[in-house]
C-alpha cells in the first residue's frame, strides 16, 4: 500500500516535470495563437503609425432620425417643432426620448384603466337600481329556456 502511494508521488512529480517543460516552449502570443518559440525574440514587428492619422475614440455615434423618431423628439418635449430638430442626433438623446414617451404612454393607460373601472362602477350601480342583477338575468333566462323547450315537447 505504501510503494503504490510512493510510485502515484513519483508518477505525479514526473508527469509536473513533463508538463513543465513542454509548456515552456510555448508561449502565447498577442493574438492568442500558440507559438513555438527557439529562443529568438518572437514579438511581432509593428510598422510606426503616421502622426497625422488621428483617432478619436471617444467620439459619440451620431443617427439620422427617421420621421418617426422626430415625431418621438417632439413628444418627448425635446424639441418643439420638427425643424428645430438637427440632421443627427445621439443615441443617446433618442434612447431618452423614446423613454419618456413609453413613461407617458404608461400613464395615460393607467389612467384610462382607472376610468374604465370607474364607470364600470357606476354602471353596475345603476343596473343594481334597476334590479338587473347577474342573478336575476340568469333566472329570467333559464325560465325563457324552459318554455321554449316544453312548447317544443308539446308540438312533437
Amino acid at each position: 500500500m505504501g510503494s503504490l502511494r510512493g510510485l502515484r508521488l513519483v508518477a505525479g512529480s514526473c508527469f509536473r516535470s513533463c508538463e513543465r517543460d513542454a509548456f515552456s516552449s510555448l508561449r502565447l502570443t498577442r493574438n492568442s495563437d500558440l507559438k513555438r518559440t527557439n529562443g529568438f525574440c518572437s514579438k511581432p514587428q509593428e510598422s510606426p503609425k503616421p502622426p497625422d492619422q488621428h483617432t478619436y475614440s471617444h467620439r459619440v455615434p451620431l443617427h439620422k432620425p427617421t420621421d418617426w423618431e422626430k415625431k418621438i423628439l417632439i413628444w418627448s418635449g425635446r424639441f418643439k417643432k420638427e425643424d428645430e430638430i438637427p440632421e443627427t442626433v445621439s443615441f443617446e438623446m433618442l434612447d431618452a426620448a423614446k423613454n419618456k414617451v413609453r413613461v407617458k404612454i404608461s400613464y395615460v393607460m393607467i389612467a384610462l384603466t382607472v376610468a374604465g373601472c370607474v364607470l364600470m362602477v357606476i354602471e353596475g350601480k345603476k343596473a343594481a337600481r334597476r334590479n338587473e342583477t347577474l342573478t336575476s338575468l340568469n333566472l329570467e333566462k333559464k325560465a325563457r329556456l324552459r318554455e321554449e323547450a316544453a312548447m317544443k315537447a308539446k308540438t312533437e
